[in-house]
């Protein structure tokens, strides 16, 4: 506090000393309807300007609930001269679905047995095609494939033998390789949980799978790529130009925290968890 304010303080203490005990009460209590006053206008701002992820700890997800459902509508200068772009693909661009997918799995041919604009039937061979290719969603994406091993036995020393197991299947594992991939990519990159797996297989394949089995899935997948991940850490640091981040993870109901480190070269993040605590 300086000089100053210490002196003013002085001044006023001087002066409020000098008051009646009647004269002080009539003060506090009129303070009092101005600190009443005060707070009910404070509450009248408060209704009128709903906390936001900004002004609150509330998630920006929240925010969603507040905006309007009504485009709005941008008068100045500058929007008037020059147009709103439009989502998607710009004049000009080339598109890549409309060069086809690489590969045809299966055929569908059309034939005519009358013609489109006369109806008669006398028609000439067929002089040629038009093509469309279509990425299509199968009936059963997810197949349900008995594998069986031939055993046998051998006749020169009496030992049992049996076949190979057929390459993408893992003895003793429910689910193939690729599937597993797929779950684990689901459940971590798309952060889609157990529950909503099991939903996903019963609706694509038909088939139950229990939330055990999912979680040993991501638990085997992820010890089989952790080699990998360890690798990359040791190369990614001595990169001339790397990006490094961090977010909040959820592990077992403990709030950890993620960090990420991203190349321009590097798609897959290689990433490490530590506790709030360390």
């Amino acid at each position: 506090m300086s000089k100053k304010s210490e002196l003013s303080a002085a001044l006023k203490k001087e002066i409020v000393d000098q008051y009646s005990r009647e004269e002080l009460v009539k003060i506090v209590l009129s303070q009092q309807k101005v600190i009443e006053k005060l707070q009910q206008e404070l509450e009248k701002l408060t209704d009128k300007q709903p906390s936001n992820s900004q002004t609150s700890s509330k998630p920006p997800s929240s925010d969603l609930i507040q905006k309007s459902e009504t485009a709005k509508v941008d008068n100045s200068t500058e929007a008037q001269k020059e147009p709103k772009r439009k989502p998607g693909g710009q004049p000009g661009h080339i598109g890549k679905t409309r060069k086809g997918f690489g590969r045809v799995d299966k055929y569908e041919i059309s034939i005519h047995d009358s013609c489109g604009h006369c109806g008669s039937r006398e028609l000439s061979d067929i002089i040629g095609y038009s093509k469309q290719q279509v990425a299509c969603l199968a009936a059963k994406p997810i197949e349900v494939v008995e594998y069986q091993r031939a055993k046998c036995q051998c006749n020169e020393c009496g030992a049992m033998t049996i076949a190979p197991a057929s390459p993408g299947i893992v003895p003793g594992q429910d689910l193939s390789i690729d599937l597993q991939a797929l779950l684990v990519w689901l459940g971590n990159y798309g952060h889609i949980s157990y529950q909503k797996q099991q939903e996903f297989l019963r609706e694509l394949g038909g088939i139950e799978i229990g939330s055990g089995t999912l979680q040993a899935t991501n638990a085997r997948v992820a010890d089989a790529v952790k080699p990998a991940v360890e690798d990359l850490w040791q190369w990614a640091p001595l990169q001339p130009h790397i990006h490094v981040d961090e977010t909040p993870w959820c592990v077992k109901g403990v709030k950890e925290w993620l960090w990420t480190a991203r190349l321009s070269r590097f798609w897959p993040v290689p990433c490490r968890r530590h506790s709030q605590s360390s």
